[in-house]
């Protein structure tokens, strides 16, 4: 009987495991904006991070998709350093480059 309540729990944690299997990743990006005077900026900025193959995770907002520093926050100021972390595919190999973009919207968008 025991044999059988083994095998009833290496099944179950087997299935349990195959449910929970996710393939996301979390990433987490700190970024500083440059402290000349207009250096800050209101657009949406998006982001890819891409791996040693050329395949990438795309990010059409960091800020809405894991902006983590308190509520009515202002990012992109001048001289600041905002952290976003969020969830995203998985890469196949580490980023090894980063393609940070404005949208042009916003003021300081250049």
């Amino acid at each position: 009987m025991s044999l059988n309540l083994l095998l009833l729990s290496l099944l179950l944690l087997s299935a349990s495991t195959i449910a929970f299997f996710d393939e996301d990743c979390v990433y987490t990006l700190y970024m500083r904006t440059g402290s000349i005077i207009k250096g800050g900026t209101d657009s949406i900025i998006s982001v890819r991070l891409y791996d040693m193959y050329g395949d990438y995770v795309g990010v059409s907002n960091i800020e809405a998709w894991g902006g983590l520093l308190e509520p009515g926050h202002d990012y992109f100021e001048r001289g600041n350093l905002d952290i976003f972390s969020g969830r995203a595919p998985c890469l196949s190999s580490p980023v090894c480059a980063l393609n940070l973009t404005s949208d042009g919207s916003g003021s300081g968008h250049g």
